[in-house]
């Protein structure tokens, strides 16, 4: 059987979360929802699981500190102590106050710049790389749903899109 790649667009976003849960409900497979902006609730619906990007900036943030602690106690106490002040430079745990500021700004700077990377490793989003989005529409103000369809199930499938809101059905080769 000949498989056909179906998009159907939407321009409301209250109107394509009806159309994805009708779509579950008659088992139909989405590949990708492609929209404007962020969709509340439609991964759920979509049964995407939870993302574990908290847990790496938790640990991103962590090696900020690390490189920040070693690197004050090897600069300020072991390489090149300095009286500052007059308080002399004995130990880290006595100068931690002072050093409190340049911890919490590496660990931003860490976390911030490795989420970053990580979120263009996980995203497969790299500069200049071309866009994969089936239509520019969906950029401004269209939903688009993409579907696989067998030749059997397109009648079903369009007319169903139909009722549940679609303004436009296409239909491709796959």
């Amino acid at each position: 059987m000949a498989s056909k790649v179906v998009h159907a667009y939407y321009l409301d976003d209250e109107v394509l979360l009806d159309a994805v849960k009708a779509l579950k409900i008659k088992h139909y497979h989405i590949n990708e929802v492609y929209t404007p902006f962020p969709v509340h609730g439609l991964d759920k619906l979509m049964g995407i699981p939870h993302t574990r990007l908290a847990i790496c900036a938790f640990l991103y943030g962590l090696v900020g500190l690390s490189v920040a602690a070693t690197m004050m106690n090897f600069i300020m106490i072991e390489d090149w102590p300095q009286d500052i002040g007059g308080k002399p430079s004995f130990s880290f745990i006595e100068n931690l106050p002072s050093f409190v500021p340049i911890m919490f700004e590496l660990t931003v700077f860490f976390a911030a710049h490795l989420m970053v990377l990580t979120f263009y490793m996980r995203s497969k989003l790299w500069p200049f790389k071309k866009a994969e989005n089936p239509d520019e529409r969906t950029t401004d103000d269209h939903f688009l749903v993409e579907l696989n369809a067998t030749d059997d199930q397109v009648d079903d499938l369009t007319s169903l899109l139909h009722a549940s809101g679609a303004v436009e059905v296409n239909l491709k080769e796959a």
